[in-house]
């Protein structure tokens, strides 16, 4: 089986499937790793700083062809990253998406207005992340955004509204 765990920039991605690790021991690849290996390694002339359509377009043909070596292999594999793109299904066969289950985490607008300080507080837990410049106001417009394209593809999406806490089951 293969889990996707995609959303806007800090909406604890690694950390879900971190916690997935942990409880059923599949592996995980960050994509954010596969970026910066790339980008450290001078295999691309992207930056971190990349516009992320352009970072997706680049990081999704290498990262899509594991997903299905993976699934041939008969492999479970957590990806998780902000650069899977809402139209993923139309890059595999049908026996290769029901093998695929996909989810996308989205913060409310109540929630982080709420409780932006805690998403600060917890950018860190599994990651560091060097240049940590985001605001509520780039929290407010990715994560409706997010919500919006993952409706208009009619995929899962996991709303996080009152408490970031969830079944990992």
């Amino acid at each position: 089986m293969i889990i996707l765990i995609s959303g806007a920039s800090h909406t604890g991605k690694t950390a879900l499937a971190q916690k997935l690790l942990e409880k059923h021991h599949f592996p995980y690849l960050s994509i954010d790793h596969l970026k910066m290996g790339l980008v450290r390694s001078g295999n691309t002339n992207l930056t971190p700083l990349s516009d992320d359509d352009a970072l997706t377009e680049y990081l999704w043909p290498i990262v899509r062809e594991m997903i299905k070596t993976a699934i041939e292999n008969k492999q479970n594999l957590i990806v998780e990253g902000c650069y899977i793109p809402f139209d993923y299904e139309k890059d595999f066969e049908k026996e290769y998406l029901n093998e695929i289950k996909y989810y996308c985490l989205v913060m409310s607008e109540n929630y982080i207005k709420t409780r932006f300080n805690d998403i600060k507080k917890f950018a860190n837990v599994i990651e560091n992340r060097l240049d940590d410049d985001y605001t509520i106001e780039n929290a407010l417009y990715e994560n409706a955004k997010v919500l919006e394209l993952a409706k208009k593809h009619k995929l899962n999406y996991i709303l996080i509204d009152k408490e970031y806490d969830f079944d990992i089951n």
